[in-house]
């Protein structure tokens, strides 16, 4: 009997069998090619969406390392995450170096006074219109950026879009700031704090107030008070400047875990609430007591005193409130 003759009949002979694991390697490879291209792809995409540096982050890096907005900025673009972005800076600061060391020196007067007439108004004494945008652009920030209020709190500027020099030297010499870089740390460090510090955000938030009046007004226009408060409010929210607390006691009771307090569909009520009811414009009383109602509220609107001297509008919008909460759960 020949060899060929002793083999079982599903023998598929010594040609057959190599050529059967060939196929299935090139068709193991194809796929791995594949997946491993569209997790690339993935991998490629999702670094992208993070390449931007947040302003907390790049607060947060400059206030741990002293570094300069500009090379925060870098680091984090970079490294993605703040603890790696800060232990790089550490291993070696100098791989961006632009200004890496935090201005020891006092602030120069006329440094400021220079900065401030490159911005000035030709026809005016103070910085305007025209010289808020360019500034905005300098320090890349959108002109209807949230901070651009903790700036104007910080600088004293007497309403939208106007600056004074008084207030912008005083302002950024308190500051520690006489150069476009030191400029920018400040503001990114405003804007963290206007979302993480309750009481720096009430400052703010007052200030905003007059800010926004028109001269010999007594109230702030609706439409104003609105785009101030959907700004302000977010942003509080946000970085915890809004945290609920259980009274408006000198010793407040932070709500750590979120559960209580204001959530951002009742700002929309809130809207919708003062449109219906046809005012004009908003007290500066409601104004200002309309922070505490936010932070002192619970989530059903239960635990609301009608007989404390909240004022009237802030009583309407909480059974409007309530009305809401009602249809829902209906």
């Amino acid at each position: 009997m020949t060899f060929r003759e002793q083999q079982p009949k599903d023998y598929l002979g010594p040609s057959k069998i190599p050529f059967s694991i060939s196929a299935l390697a090139l068709v193991v490879f194809a796929l791995l090619g594949v997946f491993t291209l569209l997790s690339q792809k993935h991998r490629l995409k999702e670094m992208s969406s993070k390449s931007k540096a947040s302003d907390v982050d790049i607060a947060s890096f400059c206030s741990v390392t002293g570094a300069s907005y500009k090379d925060a900025k870098k680091f984090l673009e970079k490294h993605k995450r703040l603890d790696a972005a800060v232990d790089a800076y550490y291993s070696n600061p100098n791989s961006f170096a632009t200004s890496t060391k935090p201005q020891t020196s006092a602030p120069s007067t006329s440094k400021l006074n220079a900065s401030f007439d490159e911005y000035k108004d030709p026809d005016s004494e103070d910085i305007t219109i025209n010289g808020t945008i360019k500034l905005c652009e300098d320090l890349e920030k959108d002109p209807e950026d949230v901070v651009l209020l903790a700036v104007a709190y910080e600088l004293k500027a007497p309403e939208i879009g106007r600056w004074t020099r008084k207030g912008w030297v005083d302002g950024w010499k308190a500051n520690g700031c006489d150069s476009l870089l030191a400029m920018k740390n400040a503001v990114a460090r405003f804007g963290h704090q206007l979302s993480t510090d309750s009481a720096y955000f009430r400052k703010v938030y007052l200030y905003t107030f007059d800010l926004g009046r028109t001269d010999g007004a007594r109230s702030l226009a609706m439409e104003t008070a609105q785009a101030f408060w959907s700004l302000l409010i977010p942003h509080g929210l946000k970085g915890g400047a809004l945290s609920h607390i259980s009274s408006t006691d000198s010793d407040d009771d932070v709500d750590m875990n979120g559960a209580e307090g204001w959530r951002p569909e009742y700002t929309d009520w809130w809207f919708e609430f003062l449109n219906e009811k046809g005012g004009k414009g908003v007290s500066k009383d409601t104004w200002s007591m309309f922070l505490d109602f936010m932070r002192s509220i619970d989530t059903k609107f239960e635990k609301y005193d009608m007989e404390a001297a909240w004022p009237s509008t802030i009583d309407y919008f909480v059974e409007f409130a309530k009305g809401r909460l009602a249809s829902s759960r209906a």
